[in-house]
């Protein structure tokens, strides 16, 4: 298209861009890889990002730009990325709206997931055209990850202004949201109304910036899928002894390492560190900072000061399947020594209600106890502590099986099953293809009934985004949550309201939890 066409022409804050179209017909437009903030290298490196180098002659936004530096492989893991480009400069969002819409559109701003050590913004599941067929504008970001978005370090804290280190990739996202403020209405879209949603590792991103002083009235609706940020961190809130580990394996006779060295480490290396060093081996990458995050957040939600915005928020029934590793050679004797060991007196009746998992096998019964806690229960406490703020919550459980793109087992590690086949239950990241309404963009497995459940989280999703309130003509209906009742709705072909998911198990499971949590 010619760079004159002012249908495919805007103007940003920093410069004018061309786009592509995405649905012609239906006039839907696409730009890509619009940069939200300087490219983070050199001397940018592990700081907050940066403005971006204005420039002045059309600039094309038809192209992707580069993923975040990660390890790239491809395999039949379940969430295999396959290779793709990686790069330091990686700060770029991508954007789907209509391009002649007669109102201000509601902006849906998504925070893909991958333990904020993987992923991207432009995988095709989250192609945003048949989203902004529903009357929304699609934001995709790219935010840093692994140790160039969480690496936090004595040095790197000494040099910032707020003392701060680590949680790069929150200020990412961040600066993205200011993007939205500053430029969103040049693409059609109502800076007054954006939702932000993510999944997994997004989710926990939304979370954190709902509790985040820096980015209260950025955003005025939230949905996390599958994942929150209420834990304790209780033996490395700041994660800066975490980066001393990491620089001591780097700079192994150096007595004191600077943030100049730091920075002096190639990307190559600093990959293969966040992994030898122990770095990343679990246990979540956000950090209590100072600045971004000053208290952990259940403080802040605890206290009700968390963002004033309503909330759809759920998980998945089968998640732990692919999320968590299975103990196989774990005995009856040994679980009931750890369910005592961690639950007290609440262990017999714990092991009651996972009794089915427990003639499954042992490991069956602790992974999924492990999962309803990281999960199922984490999702409705947060539901709970955004009602108790006043706010509505939609809270949903999601146990439709979609078909499988890769197959990957932890308990039979050697099933290799064609792409589509149903047997990896409702696992996570299982609702995407349908939250983007992109069922029969990714295979030719899909079924009428995937059709149907994708235009139905689509139209959930779209809705809330556009009111705050999910309900849409011809699906089910769906109550906020209530801390009595617990309402929750199934995601699933009857679509059915329910007195809360596992309730007999989430119930035991939030005694023991508010044991632990009686002085957040």
């Amino acid at each position: 298209m010619s760079a004159t066409n002012p249908d495919l022409v805007r103007q940003t804050a920093s410069g004018p861009i061309r786009g592509l179209w995405a649905d012609p017909a239906q006039e839907i437009v696409n730009f890509r890889g619009i940069p939200f903030a300087a490219p983070p290298v050199g001397e940018l490196r592990w700081r907050p990002p940066a403005p971006v180098e204005p420039w002045t002659e059309v600039r094309s936004a038809e192209q992707f730009a580069a993923a975040c530096h990660q390890p790239t492989q491809v395999d039949n893991f379940v969430w295999s990325r396959g290779d793709f480009a990686t790069h330091e400069d990686c700060l770029y969002l991508n954007l789907w709206a209509k391009a002649n819409a007669a109102e201000p559109l509601p902006v849906m701003v998504w925070f893909h997931g991958g333990a904020h050590t993987s992923g991207y913004a432009h995988v095709p599941l989250f192609d945003g055209t048949a989203l902004a067929r529903k009357d929304v504008l699609v934001v995709t970001v790219n935010y840093r990850l692994g140790l160039w978005g969480f690496l936090a370090h004595p040095a790197l804290a000494q040099e910032s202004a707020h003392n701060s280190s680590g949680n790069y990739g929150l200020l990412d996202n961040i600066a993205a949201l200011q993007w939205v403020q500053d430029n969103i209405q040049a693409f059609g879209g109502d800076a007054s109304n954006v939702t932000i949603f993510g999944q997994s590792a997004g989710s926990m991103s939304v979370c954190a910036l709902m509790a985040s002083p820096l980015s209260q009235g950025l955003f005025h609706k939230a949905i996390g899928q599958s994942a929150a940020c209420l834990g304790r961190y209780g033996k490395d809130p700041s994660g800066q002894a975490r980066g001393v580990k990491l620089s001591d394996h780097l700079f192994a006779n150096q007595q004191t390492v600077s943030a100049e060295d730091l920075r002096g480490v190639d990307n190559q290396r600093l990959l293969a560190a966040a992994t030898d060093s122990g770095w990343d081996a679990g246990g979540g990458l956000i950090s209590v900072d100072g600045w971004v995050l000053p208290e952990p957040p259940i403080a802040v939600f605890s206290r009700g000061d968390q963002a004033q915005v309503p909330m759809l928020l759920g998980s998945l029934a089968n998640e732990g399947i692919e999320l968590l590793p299975l103990q196989d050679d774990l005995t009856p004797a040994a679980l009931d020594q750890q369910l005592k060991a961690t639950f007290g007196d609440l262990a017999e009746p714990i092991a009651a209600a996972y009794h089915q998992e427990r003639a499954q096998s042992p490991g069956v019964a602790l992974r999924t106890i492990n999962t309803d806690l990281f999960l199922g229960l984490a999702m409705r406490r947060w539901a709970g502590l955004q009602t108790q703020a006043g706010q509505p919550a939609y809270l949903y459980y999601m146990d439709y099986v979609p078909p499988a793109f890769q197959i990957y087992r932890y308990d039979t590690p050697d099933l290799d099953l064609p792409g589509g086949e149903r047997s990896a239950g409702a696992y996570h990241s299982g609702e995407l293809a349908y939250v983007f309404n992109n069922v029969g963009q990714t295979g030719d497995f899909w079924q009428p009934d995937d059709f149907t459940m994708a235009q139905r989280l689509s139209d959930y999703w779209t809705q809330f985004a556009k009111t705050g309130d999910p309900n849409v003509t011809g699906e089910p209906a769906w109550q906020p949550y209530t801390l009595d009742n617990h309402n929750t709705l199934e995601l699933n072909l009857a679509g059915r309201q329910i007195n809360g998911a596992l309730r007999p198990k989430l119930d035991l499971l939030a005694a023991y939890q508010n044991q632990q949590h009686t002085n957040p």
